[in-house]
Order: C-alpha cells, then structure tokens, then sequence
C-alpha cells in the first residue's frame, strides 16, 4: 500500500508547541529529567499519543509507551527517543524523534491506514545523563541491562534519587521492564555535529555508535596559603585537575582517528584566588568507534592520573559514571534507510554517530537503525540549536517509509 507523505506543517508545529514546555528566556530549552518540566513535557506528549488513539504505557522507569494497532497481533516495530534535555538544550535533541514517529501515525490514522505489525512510539527516562547518571538510563532498564533497583536508587546532582522522582511527578509506572518484545527500532535524531551540513548531505545513515566512557576524578590535596607555600612543598588538587585535563586532550592528539576526550565538569575547592585546592572534582569523556583503543585510552588516562597525583602528594579516587562499548546497526535497516533515501532524491551520506542514543541500547535486543538529518553548524547541547525546516520533514518521510517497510513485511 502507498504511504502518503508527513504533514509538515503539523510536525514543525508539534515541535515548536513541545517546545515552549521549559522554554528558556531569549531561546532554548531546560527539562531536566523528572523535573517539574518533565512532567509537563511528558503530560503533553501523552496527550498528543491518546489524540491519536495510540494505547500507552508507562513501565517502571517511567519510560512511556504508545501503540498504534496493527493489522495482526506481532510484536510492534518502534521509534522514538527521548524528551528529556539538558540545561541549555535546543528544541531538536531526542524531541524530533519522539515527534516524528508520532506524526508518522498521525500520518497513516489520517489515511485510515494500518500496518502488518503495530507501530510503537517511545520516549526513554533520563537519555542525557544531565541530572542522573548514566546517561541512557531509561533504554537500559527497557531492555534488561541496568537492574531497576540499581536505576531508581541513583542519586542526581541535587541530591534527589529517581525512584523518588518518579514517584513525585507520577510516571512510576506498573509496566514491566527487561520484558518487551520488540520487532525493530530505528531512530530519528539531529546528527548534533557538523558533517552533514558542512557537506550539504540531507541524511546520514548511521552504521553505528561509538563507545562511550564517562569517568569522575576526585582529588584531595591540602589547602594552604598561596603566598606562603613553596611550590614543592604544596599538595594542589587544582594542579593534578589540569594535568589530567591537558593529558586527555595530548592523548587524542597521539592516539589519532576517532578518539576524543573531554574534561565537561571541573569543581575546585575552596574555590579562592589566593588558596591552594583542596579538592578537586571533574570528569573525562573518553570515546571512540574502537573499543580496543578506547580502552587503551581509558588505561593510559586512570594511570596518568594516579601517578601525577602521587608525585604531587593528592590522593585520587576515580568512579566510573557510563561505559557503553561501540555499538554497530542492523545492515538490513541501513539498506532500508539508504533506499528510502534514494526514493526520494535525497543525498545521503554512511556515517557513524559521535554521541550516546537510546538506540544502541535497543540494538541489543532487536535490528536497529538510525537516520541522522543536518544539525546548521553542528550545534548541539545549545540554546541555538538548528535543524531547516526542510530537513527535518525530509528526515520524517524517510522515517515514514522505513518503519512502514519494516511493519509491512511478510
């Protein structure tokens, strides 16, 4: 059966109206997972699944499910992302997912048309990691690989643990997790970098995910008067931070290809001018397409660490905050992703994806895929974030035709 094209109007507009849910003054976006803002992000996407007559769930992480019928009763075919953002976010990140698989179904209910297989929306618990650690939280519950119990004890950066969130906003939810039976998941995503843009590309077809390794350094040295104390007599916390931090960036330089590292969070205690650190606390985001270098790279960096802070007489501690090892797609859905493309005229591009997805967590239990479209100079994580107009009703049609192809198979 011919699939119509998306309204791209009411996609735009869905956008903008999600949007305004934590809108920040002057632009962007703050929903921060399990906030106040949350709650109403989620509230309204519930409401625009059940306008649709989809059949939502909430499981016990608080992801949220909604099901669009299908014409036999199979395990569903499911997109989605997450609408949770991190303090400056723009109105793309994770929502454009979420949007366009709810307009896809919006699209076919307004044909009066189903699938073979049912068509399932999700939006995914905490995907950015920005309030709770580990990023992707609600993904791993899905499928099995973070015990909930572990999951909803975590404890966020104000000190509020999930479980008691959950239950604060009202999306702890009875549906089981680790249990679902999923056909097939592609996600629709900004690519949150440069290349396709730069290049003029209008969808990437993502061939996988780099790994991901998040590591919490904390140093303790010995505060002391900075006028007064010889510089070899001095146990500065602060010191050991910027070693390790310049470490990290010499390491890409000398490992080459995908490896890349970033010191994102960087506290000092006491945090005087004429005081030596106490203490310091930061993170490194190690990553790259190749598991076996990645970690290498984490080795080289936790024993840099510890042999800088011994010199300078400041004990270290290290935590590890997120591991994903690389994650490569379903060819079977890149092929699909690749001829939907074709179909439509549109330049596309094979390419791996730099940043976490709550579809790498999902490729461990079923076929998955991911189509990117251009992010206006790469900007991400950004009040300024951008995607055309025109690109993302592409990437939305492209979505049409993948997941209707993937619902309607024999």
């Amino acid at each position: 059966m011919s699939r119509p094209a998306i309204n791209g109007d009411r996609l735009l507009a869905s956008l903008q109206a999600l949007g305004a849910v934590g809108a920040l003054p002057g632009g962007g976006v703050c929903r921060l997972a399990l906030t106040d803002a949350d709650k109403l992000g989620r509230d309204w996407t519930v409401a625009r699944m059940r306008e649709l007559g989809m059949a939502v769930t909430v499981d016990a992480i608080g992801n949220v499910v909604g099901l669009y019928p299908g014409l036999e009763d199979r395990p569903p075919v499911m997109t989605g992302s997450h609408i949770d953002t991190v303090r400056t976010g723009g109105l793309y990140d994770g929502n454009y997912g979420v949007l366009a698989g709810l307009e896809v179904v919006a699209t076919l209910r307004d044909g009066g048309q189903r699938t073979r297989r049912p068509l399932a929306v999700a939006f995914f618990t905490n995907e950015e990691g920005a309030r709770f650690a580990p990023d992707m939280m609600g993904s791993l519950v899905f499928q099995g690989d973070l015990a909930l119990d572990e999951a909803l004890a975590t404890r966020g950066i104000d000190g509020a643990t999930v479980g008691e969130e959950l239950r604060r906003i009202g999306y702890a939810g009875d549906a089981p997790v680790g249990r679902a039976q999923v056909d097939s998941f592609v996600e629709l995503h900004i690519e949150q970098g440069p290349v396709l843009d730069r290049d003029g590309v209008q969808i990437g077809v993502v061939e996988g995910v780099q790994g991901i390794s998040w590591t919490e350094f904390t140093l303790h040295g010995v505060s002391n008067h900075a006028g007064t104390t010889p510089m070899h007599m001095r146990s500065d916390a602060g010191y050991v931070a910027a070693r390790v931090t310049t470490f990290a960036r010499e390491l890409t330089q000398r490992l080459g290809g995908n490896q890349i590292a970033t010191v994102g969070a960087i506290t000092l205690s006491p945090n005087l001018v004429n005081v030596i650190a106490n203490k310091a606390l930061f993170t490194v985001d190690l990553r790259n397409t190749d598991g076996a270098v990645l970690q290498a790279a984490e080795q080289e960096l936790w024993e840099f660490a510890e042999h800088t802070a011994a010199q300078e007489g400041v004990r270290c501690e290290r935590r590890m905050l997120a591991r994903f090892d690389p994650v490569q797609f379903d060819p079977a859905v890149m092929d699909r992703v690749e001829q939907a493309a074709v179909v439509q005229g549109l330049s596309r591009r094979r390419m791996p994806s730099g940043a976490g997805h709550d579809a790498q967590m999902l490729a461990r239990m079923c076929p998955t895929g991911m189509i990117f479209v251009p992010s206006v100079k790469g900007l991400s994580h950004n009040v300024r974030e951008h995607t055309e107009p025109a690109d993302l009703v592409a990437g939305a049609n492209v979505l049409l035709q993948v997941l209707t192809g993937l619902a309607d198979r024999a």
